[in-house]
Parts: structure tokens; C-alpha cells; sequence
């Protein structure tokens, strides 16, 4: 949206939009503190303007929409559930600002965790050729929030990142960009570890947070999820583990000794997950992580 040119509003009739805004946000079990946020990314405002509502006064500001555009866009919020990462066109993860659209998968904090995984075992790593430097893989990138972070804290690696989306991958591609970070990023379009053939046995690690949502469970997400994010990046077969079952047939091949296989799952799924490593023998030291709510969510493994 920030591509659009700025549109012109009185602080008046912004804090008479808030104001009914909240209400409605109330009244249909939409988090408040949504209104600010989008009102942070959309008007430039801040959290002590918004609070102290010293913003009323002003006689113009510049939005990225016109108030009309901003009043349909949260009647969507509200009636359709569009989600509001969507309406403002980007989400915080991590340190950045990403860019999101309906083509990605708005990018969860606790799959933050997972480049803090990858970043302690880089560090604690004894072996000869460090992991902290060479390939690492991010398979299914989305809007490139991982490979972003991987970027960002290991700076010495090449980071490639993978997705079966051109819509997501163009979103990556500029995120990347946008955060000076491009440079230590590859892109590829493609199905998994399928277009970094050339690179076989050569990865120091790979991280994916892939699709592992069960298709008969997809109806019962919140309509946020199911009616907006891409079925593609959330469809993970009749038991979910369609995507990780190739993961771990197939990365072996694409990992050199000592590399790791580091993923993110759904609740409930980490002793499959647990045996399928185990029972594809190519896998050694695999351990299974919590988020910070203490849900089995990341799964961890070594190339033997």
C-alpha cells in the first residue's frame, strides 16, 4: 500500500474513525489494539499520539489511503475477518517490517524461534567446516521471513530460498531488498530442494516451516486463517505430514554430514515426526523443542 500516493485527512475526522472504529471492534470480538496498530502503519502515527489523542487536533495528515479506502478495508477486518496484517500490507517479525499480501502465509512469532534453534546450534557447532558459514536452505520461504533471519544472524552463509509460489517469491524478493539484505539471499522457484540439484550433498542446514495442517482440520481454523492465508502454505495432507514425510526422504541427499534438518510442526505431531527421522536412518542427535507455550513445535535433527 505504501506504493500509493498519500492521501490527506483532518486529525479530527481520524479520531472520529478511530473512535467508531473501536466500538465496532468490540462488538464483534476483533482484538482493539488492532485499530492502533493499523492506524501506526497506515497514518504513521504513534503509540503516545494515539494515547494521548494529540493527533485530534491536527489540521491535515498524510495517510497511505483515503479514509473511504481505510473505512472499507475494516469493515472487511470486521465482517469478512480479513486478517489486519493483509489490510496494512505488512506484519512485524523478528527486528523487520515484512511485507505480506495474500499470496504468503502472515508470518507467526513463534516461528521466530526457529532461526534462534538454527543460531545456537551454528554456534555451539564443533565441526571442522562451521555451520555458521555455507549453504543453508529455507524451503517453502513465503514471504522470506526465514530466510531473512537466517540472513540477518548468520551472515557468512548463502542463504537459498525456495518456493513453489512466483506470487510469494516476487514478496520475498522485495522484502529482501527492502531490508538490505539481498545480497546473501538466492531465490528460486520450484517445488522443495528441486531447483538446488546442482548443490547436492552441500548444505550446512536447512529450515522450513512447512505445510502440516491436516486437510480435514482446515474448515475448523479461524476464518482469518482458512478464508484468507493460502491454502497452498497450510494444506499438509490427510494427517498433515505429506510435505515433512518428503522433507526427511529426501534431504539427506542435499545435506552434508553434520548439516542440520531443523522444522516447524503442528501440536501433537512430534513423536511421528520423532520416528520418521528415526526410521529413515540417515538422521543422528534428533532432539524435539517447545515454543514459549510450551507446545512440541520444532524438531531438530543432524545428517549422520
Amino acid at each position: 500500500m505504501t506504493d500509493q500516493q498519500p492521501k490527506v485527512v483532518s486529525g479530527l475526522q481520524l479520531w472520529q474513525w478511530r473512535h467508531r472504529a473501536i466500538l465496532a471492534a468490540g462488538a464483534t470480538d476483533v482484538p482493539l489494539v488492532e485499530v492502533d496498530w493499523l492506524l501506526q502503519e497506515v497514518a504513521g502515527l504513534d503509540r503516545l499520539a494515539l494515547r494521548l489523542e494529540s493527533f485530534k487536533d491536527w489540521p491535515q495528515m498524510q495517510m497511505d489511503l483515503s479514509l473511504e479506502e481505510l473505512d472499507h478495508l475494516w469493515q472487511r477486518r470486521l465482517n469478512d475477518r480479513l486478517p489486519v496484517q493483509y489490510i496494512a500490507g505488512v506484519t512485524p517479525w523478528r527486528w523487520f517490517k515484512i511485507a505480506v499480501s495474500r499470496a504468503v502465509l502472515i508470518p507467526r512469532p513463534e516461528t521466530e524461534y526457529l532461526i534462534d534453534l538454527a543460531v545456537a546450534v551454528a554456534a555451539r557447532d564443533g565441526a571442522k567446516e562451521p555451520l555458521r558459514s555455507g549453504h543453508w536452505a529455507d524451503l517453502g520461504t513465503g514471504s522470506g521471513a526465514i530466510a531473512l533471519g537466517l540472513a540477518d544472524a548468520l551472515p557468512e552463509a548463502t542463504i537459498h530460498a525456495v518456493d513453489y509460489s512466483p506470487e510469494a517469491l516476487a514478496i520475498a524478493q522485495a522484502n529482501a531488498q527492502n531490508l538490505g539484505l539481498a545480497e546473501g539471499i538466492r531465490f528460486y522457484q520450484g517445488s522443495w530442494w528441486e531447483p538446488l540439484s546442482s548443490l547436492k550433498g552441500q548444505f550446512s542446514g536447512m529450515v522450513s516451516n512447512p505445510p502440516y495442517i491436516p486437510t480435514s482440520t482446515l474448515p475448523t481454523l479461524q476464518p482469518e486463517v482458512f478464508n484468507h492465508e493460502p491454502h497452498l502454505a497450510l494444506d499438509g495432507g490427510a494427517d498433515g505430514l505429506d510435505c515433512i514425510r518428503h522433507l526427511i526422504a529426501i534431504s539427506p541427499n542435499y545435506l552434508r554430514p553434520g548439516g542440520v534438518w531443523l522444522i516447524e510442526m503442528m501440536a501433537g505431531q512430534a513423536e511421528a515426526v520423532r520416528e520418521l527421522l528415526e526410521a529413515q536412518g540417515s538422521y543422528c542427535n534428533i532432539s524435539i523443542h517447545a515454543d514459549l507455550a510450551g507446545i512440541e513445535r520444532f524438531a531438530l535433527a543432524y545428517r549422520s
